[in-house]
């Protein structure tokens, strides 16, 4: 059992709650049997299962190389308050900017519990690619983790430059909507078009202008009551269901 926080591979694991580290390495910690499950059942390369020895038992999980800790080095590598008692290392996977139907594009959007619950609703509406553009949080921050509850490994999901994306998506002839008030129609009034892609702004400020100028169409969610904005994360849930149950 491991039990020093100055342990070398303790290091290691804790180097990887940085994004600079996570980007050197290719490698990024998840948290939790569901998370773990997820990635084991979706084929991402879980690399090692650190676990606490005298709580957890890590049952099929001990096909991968495994480390027993202490609760103190738990403690250390985790972001949570009351740690599940299992971390795992996993391999980040190389994917593409090939949409197939439907797309979801995020334009600095910078609360992590935001970006991941985007993820998570893109894949319950069947979205099948989510794009994070320059500015947006690291997809491989604990708390974007968290709030994906697993989508993360369901979906093809790239850091990208939105601008450059954008007119490679319309010259694939997917359509692209972009959220705003300027020149908008509501999203209830537009047909849903066969391919279409999504972009939605940052929290305070929306969809970047010259990103809002490369649409094809900007919509809006009408408001009824007295709030100024919806946030993000249910705007765009709005919008991908709409869209994402109307399939040609």
């Amino acid at each position: 059992m491991i039990t020093s926080v100055k342990n070398e591979k303790v290091k290691e694991w804790r180097k990887l709650k940085q994004k600079k580290e996570r980007d050197q390495k290719g490698q990024f910690l998840i948290e939790g049997f569901h998370l773990i499950e997820e990635a084991h059942n979706s084929e991402w390369e879980i690399v090692e299962v650190i676990y606490e020895e005298d709580k957890v038992d890590i049952g099929e999980l001990a096909q991968y190389e495994h480390f027993g800790v202490s609760d103190n080095v738990m403690t250390a590598i985790t972001d949570t308050k009351t740690p599940q008692g299992i971390v795992a290392v996993v391999e980040k996977k190389m994917m593409t900017s090939h949409v197939e139907k439907r797309a979801l594009l995020i334009d600095r959007v910078q609360d992590p519990g935001n970006v991941g619950t985007m993820i998570r609703t893109a894949d319950a509406a069947g979205f099948d690619t989510v794009m994070l553009g320059r500015g947006t949080v690291d997809l491989y921050n604990e708390k974007v983790i968290r709030s994906t509850q697993g989508s993360l490994f369901h979906l093809n999901i790239v850091e990208v430059d939105l601008a450059e994306e954008m007119e490679h998506l319309k010259a694939e002839g997917i359509t692209v909507w972009s959220t705003g008030l300027e020149q908008a129609t509501g999203y209830h009034e537009l047909a849903v078009p066969e391919k279409v892609a999504i972009i939605v702004g940052n929290e305070g400020s929306g969809v970047a202008k010259e990103l809002m100028a490369k649409a094809d169409q900007n919509v809006l969610i009408p408001i009824y009551g007295q709030a100024e904005s919806l946030n993000v994360s249910i705007a765009a849930a709005i919008l991908m269901y709409h869209v994402g149950g109307k399939r040609a």
